[in-house]
């Protein structure tokens, strides 16, 4: 199991250094740019298949997780957030072969001897549409499909202990965990890929699970309060 998914919960791990910045260094910003001209031109948008552009494959944020969370977790908590950004766009733009690895080496060697060499640019309107069109509307994970709800309200149910492949959206404190169905959202729901055993991919119903704190923590736990969490069904099972 990687280590980054079980963060919640863990004790022991100060000092923690929050950076109250948005962007720390000027790169950063080119690459949330390129992250969002992505997402934008992603084939599974019915728009972005209409929009001429070289990128033909599909992005979402579950891509970018998945290439950053592929690290191993020593070097996940080493780097920023937008290192770990650079290093999963790379590798995926490798990986699918708009790149090879010694012509990223080239434009790393380039650069790194004259950090004033411009960088490259270009502008289509067409692609500059789609994207602040993206911007303005997004893409909800939101599915308007029939499908039957396994739990009801008031229901208790365990959390399953998923294998997790690439990356989860459970928390790995309330693995094996029993609690109660507190609210079924409306409709369904999907992280936009699937993640094999982790079991996410086709949309599901989304529920919000109330847990005793205690049966969490035992009895470090503080009284008269609750924790909720948004799961997936497919990280439910009948307790």
């Amino acid at each position: 199991m990687k280590l980054q998914h079980y963060l919640g919960g863990l004790q022991g791990l100060d000092p923690v250094d929050f950076e109250k910045r948005v962007f720390v260094e000027p790169w950063e910003t080119r690459i949330f740019g390129i992250h969002v001209a992505m997402m934008a031109l992603s084939q599974h948008l019915e728009e972005a298949q209409k929009t001429p552009t070289n990128f033909k494959d599909e992005w979402t944020w579950a891509s970018l997780r998945k290439g950053a969370e592929a690290m191993n977790p020593f070097d996940y908590f080493k780097y920023r957030y937008y290192e770990k950004w650079l290093g999963g766009i790379s590798g995926f733009f490798i990986q699918e072969g708009y790149i090879t690895e010694n012509e990223l080496d080239e434009m790393i060697e380039l650069y790194s001897k004259n950090m004033e060499n411009p960088l490259p640019a270009a502008s289509n309107p067409e692609i500059d549409s789609q994207i602040i069109h993206y911007l303005r509307t997004g893409d909800s994970p939101y599915r308007d499909i029939d499908r039957v709800n396994h739990f009801a309200l008031g229901q208790e149910v365990k959390v399953k202990n998923n294998l997790v492949i690439d990356h989860t959206r459970l928390p790995g404190y309330l693995r094996e965990k029993t609690g109660i169905i507190d609210l079924i959202y409306d409709g369904n729901f999907t992280y936009f890929c699937s993640t094999g055993p982790d079991g996410l991919g086709e949309p599901m119903p989304v529920y919000r699970v109330r847990f005793d704190p205690k049966e969490i923590w035992g009895e470090l736990a503080e009284s008269n309060i609750a924790v909720y969490a948004d799961l997936f069904e497919a990280y439910l099972d009948n307790a």
